[in-house]
Parts: structure tokens; C-alpha cells; sequence
């Protein structure tokens, strides 16, 4: 059996979603951040945005709502935990998580689309981890390193006291994109999973008269 024709996309509505889930990571960044003994970077809830935003958006429109939401920070609002905001978060110690964020939404959504559709929990839990902890954390720590004068050792280090509370927002996005997805049919166009059709009988062989 053969996929169906995807309906056309509509420009209006995706342009809708990605503000909605740009205003989404700013939301979460009135939940005031913890700040742990170390190289001075926050735990936030804003790491949940950014899973949401590839696992229920996509990559494409996922990391089109990050980098919405960065381009507005560095404009100077106030939109990241602690109410910071402008080029100055690009001295800050959260610069690579922060440039992260497109990066991680993106391979959430990739992974996402590439697991196909209808949206399952376990393969989303698997995306949201991989591309909303470990990807992040690859700039998050390089970040960390440059500004805290650290070597990537000792960074990497520092990043264990986020693990297991990004382990279970990955967990929490998953469960919370199942359900939009649920509601929202169609939200991905991602591969959707095929059922092997029957293999049709072979034609009778001709029987000359």
C-alpha cells in the first residue's frame, strides 16, 4: 500500500506555529531558573520548549521557532530565564546552549519525521533525548568551555548536574508531543509507515484452444 498524498502545506498556519512555539520558550523563561555551584549556567524549563518545538513542529518549522526566539533575545528582550536578554548573552557561559537551541530543535524534528507517522512514544522519548540533550549539549559545553576558561573535560563534567533533570523533561516533551499529535493528526509530514500489501496471484498461464 502506498502513502497518501500529503495535503499542501499552508504558509499562514506554519508561520502561526512557529510564534506560537517561540512564545512557548519565552513562557517557560518566567519560571525562575536554578543556579548551580559551577560555571554559572542555569537549569531552566526553556530545554522543554525547545524539544517540544522539534517533536510536535518538525525540523524545519522547530528550528525556525528557535531561531525566531534567539533573533528576538539578541534584539534585546528579556525572553531568556532571569529575564536577560541582548548581545550580551553572547559573553554569557549559556552562548552555546543558547545558539544550540535551532540546532537541537532541528534534530528532534529530523529524528521525529525520520521515525514517521503516527507519533510513538518510545522512538519520540529517543528523539527528544538524542536531539533535545545530547546534540545541545555539544554546543553547550564548547560554549561553556571558551567562557568559563575551562577545559572540555571539565565542562563536560559541570553538564552531568543537568542530565537527569533533561532526561526527564525529554521524557515530558515526548509524552506531551504523543498527545498534540494525537489531537492534531498531520501536524509532521514526516514518512509515514507502510503496510506490505498482499502480493496479487499470478495470472493464470494462456491455455491454447
Amino acid at each position: 500500500m502506498t502513502d497518501a498524498p500529503l495535503a499542501p502545506r499552508n504558509r499562514t498556519r506554519d508561520l502561526t506555529q512557529i510564534a506560537v512555539f517561540a512564545g512557548i520558550v519565552a513562557a517557560l523563561g518566567v519560571v525562575p531558573a536554578i543556579t548551580i555551584p559551577g560555571p554559572g549556567v542555569p537549569i531552566t524549563l526553556q530545554t522543554l520548549g525547545v524539544m517540544l518545538a522539534g517533536a510536535v513542529l518538525g525540523s524545519k518549522r522547530g528550528f525556525s521557532a528557535m531561531l525566531l526566539f534567539n533573533v528576538l533575545v539578541l534584539a534585546g528582550l528579556p525572553l531568556l530565564a532571569g529575564g536577560r536578554g541582548g548581545l550580551a548573552v553572547l559573553a554569557s557561559p549559556t552562548v552555546g546552549y543558547f545558539i544550540g537551541f535551532p540546532i537541537a530543535a532541528f534534530a528532534v524534528g529530523w529524528l521525529v519525521e525520520r521515525f514517521g507517522t503516527p507519533f510513538r512514544l518510545l522512538p519520540g522519548i529517543l528523539a527528544t533525548v538524542v536531539g533535545g540533550v545530547f546534540v545541545l549539549y555539544v554546543p553547550g559545553i564548547i560554549g561553556v568551555a571558551l567562557m568559563a576558561k575551562i577545559g572540555v573535560g571539565a565542562a563536560a563534567l559541570s553538564a552531568l548536574a543537568f542530565l537527569p533533570g533533561d532526561l526527564a523533561k525529554a521524557v515530558i516533551a515526548a509524552l506531551i508531543a504523543r498527545g498534540v499529535h494525537k489531537a492534531y493528526p498531520g501536524l509532521i509530514s514526516g514518512r509515514r509507515h507502510r503496510r506490505k500489501a498482499a502480493p496479487s496471484p499470478a495470472p493464470a498461464p494462456a491455455v491454447d484452444a
